[in-house]
């Protein structure tokens, strides 16, 4: 493992582990032997060529973690990606404390994997859910979000666009459920309910090796309960199902949200292998284990099988409603004159728009 960090510029990380967007293994090959090699056209060699361009642009994903203090934001993060790639992670001493309105704070860092290069900026929430009165903590996130789709969009009404607009949208927002046992507090449900309309969120299980197995299913049950009478809907939503093979994994997933996760960055030796887990006085809690906790269902969503799913979604989903909705309400103001130029934004504009 190889880093440097840097606070002003981004954090380099070449890491070993795991198998995150191993694409393309086996390249097409040119001159390649058909059956029929009069009736050989070569279009198959396209996925070669996406390959090659995907490679060497890189790739980009944006992703939040809100919860309140002490429900292991940092360490989860540090543990999806092997990486200390957290915030906190980078903290000194006097920064490790709660602030008294929520700060929006984010960090970049560029992954190398298997010769795939990712910008990965992880954006972090100290504040929420921590204060006496949390009425309306859910806003400075909902500005936050919507201040980087009008970033985009500026980027994209320019006459003189850049030849690829870098992409500070929000793609995921990982939603920090306490192990209660019980129920969705009103502040989650809030939370939720408004958030889900502009970023796709996967809510997970904080700690949930806190939680005996029969606890874990009862709240989670209790949880789709709650989120199904509240019209919540979380990633990976239904009607963005494309066709019956998506529809049946997805539904898999869908039964499984919340996700019951543990995360850890302590290696412990079990039967011979070194793994990442928590000790208690029973034994140790496995992270990369399913019968242990829900942690590698959670990373196979987020990296392995539906990271592009998440920023298409993004894309043609949530930001192209706030786009149509910023035009239509800027394009003509009270005089006749339109309100959005090119290379200019209006005075006007406001960032914390509500869906």
């Amino acid at each position: 493992m190889k880093k440097t960090t840097s606070h002003q510029g981004p954090e380099v990380i070449t890491s070993f582990y795991g198998n995150m967007a191993d694409v393309g293994k086996t390249p097409v090959a040119r001159n390649e032997k058909t059956n029929s090699e009069f009736g050989y056209v070569g279009i198959d060699a396209i996925l070669e060529q996406m390959r090659r361009k995907a490679m060497k642009q890189g790739f980009e994903f944006n992703i939040m973690v809100v919860g309140q203090s002490g429900l292991g934001k940092s360490t989860l993060m540090n543990t999806l990606f092997k990486s200390k790639v957290s915030r906190r992670s980078l903290m000194t001493t006097e920064e490790d404390r709660i602030p008294k309105t929520i700060e929006i704070k984010s960090i970049s860092h560029d992954i190398e994997e298997k010769g795939v290069r990712m910008k990965l900026t992880v954006i972090d929430t100290p504040g929420f859910g921590d204060q006496i009165n949390n009425e309306n903590c859910w806003q400075p996130i909902m500005k936050f979000i919507n201040a980087q789709y009008e970033q985009y969009l500026q980027e994209e009404i320019n006459i003189e666009r850049k030849k690829r607009i870098p992409d500070s949208r929000v793609h995921c927002c990982i939603y920090f459920i306490p192990p209660t046992g019980h129920c969705l507090r009103p502040i989650d449900i809030e939370f939720m309910r408004h958030l889900s309309k502009v970023v796709n969120i996967v809510p997970v299980i904080a700690k949930a090796d806190t939680l005996t197995l029969e606890e874990r299913d009862f709240f989670k049950q209790k949880i789709r309960v709650d989120l199904r009478a509240n019209e919540i809907d979380v990633y990976p939503q239904k009607e963005f199902d494309e066709d019956a093979e998506d529809r049946i994994v997805n539904e898999k997933i869908r039964e499984m949200i919340p996700f019951a996760v543990v995360g850890s960055d302590q290696e412990y030796q079990v039967n011979g292998k070194r793994l990442l887990g928590r000790k208690t006085r029973w034994g140790i809690v496995e992270v990369e284990n399913t019968a242990h906790c829900e942690f590698a269902y959670l990373r196979d969503l987020l990296i392995r099988t539906h990271m592009q799913n998440i920023k298409d979604i993004t894309s043609s989903i949530h930001y192209e409603m706030y786009r149509v909705r910023r035009l239509n309400e800027n394009n003509t103001q009270p005089n006749g004159q339109t309100a959005i130029h090119a290379n200019s934004v209006p005075e006007h504009e406001v960032l914390s728009h509500e869906m």
